[in-house]
């Protein structure tokens, strides 16, 4: 048996019950449910919270030419309580709607919240972003984008968006997340996938 993948897969689970407890800016919905057990029986019927939110997309814009990153700067209620300021710098990102092209998705972001159009769009990679609680699914990717002028504040006010873009070298981000000044899982990653392929983009963008 490959140790990669589960023996088990959704025809293991079992959903008695669904209730949608909240419908606001997030969706909360409570079930009851039972699984397969390693040992072989059926678990118990168990209770669980599972928050609703689906497909996101987040967009490393880099600069090939400058070895720049444009990343954004803005207030995220998940921080509130934290002594780290809840203003983090991190990708372009956004939600995507229902069977909506995850590239075109990526695009609009990028323009909306950096005033940036990339191109060459390179997928990093895909992953759920806290599964023991939430379905949310983020894709992640690593467009071209000139950065001599970026800058400025963006985002649409109808969505409460107050966006500062920064501009960094390529090796202050990578200083930052090292140091955990960048701290947020998305823009990790792909500072780590940009450590990687840095050179062969340089090369195949220039």
């Amino acid at each position: 048996m490959n140790k990669l993948q589960s023996k088990f897969g959704s025809a293991d689970t079992e959903v008695v019950s669904r209730e949608i407890c909240h419908s606001g800016f997030l969706q909360l919905h409570r079930l009851q449910l039972r699984h397969k057990l390693f040992a072989g029986p059926w678990s118990k019927v168990i209770d669980r919270e599972l928050l609703v939110k689906g497909q996101a997309v987040g967009v490393l814009l880099f600069d090939p030419a400058r070895e720049e990153v444009v990343l954004v700067r803005q207030f995220r209620v998940g921080m509130i309580d934290e002594k780290q300021s809840p203003w983090l710098l991190e990708l372009v990102a956004g939600m995507a709607g229902e069977d909506e092209d995850l590239l075109e998705v990526a695009s609009r972001e990028a323009e909306e919240e950096s005033n940036c159009s990339p191109s060459n769009l390179t997928e990093i990679y895909s992953y759920y972003n806290s599964p023991g609680t939430s379905n949310e699914r983020l894709s992640l990717f690593c467009g071209q984008v000139d950065a001599s002028n970026a800058g400025g504040v963006f985002g649409l006010s109808e969505e409460h968006e107050d966006i500062q873009v920064v501009v960094l070298p390529v090796n202050e981000l990578f200083a930052a997340v090292e140091s955990g000044l960048i701290n947020n899982a998305m823009t990790i990653i792909a500072s780590q996938w940009l450590q990687l392929h840095k050179e062969e983009l340089v090369q195949r963008w220039r």
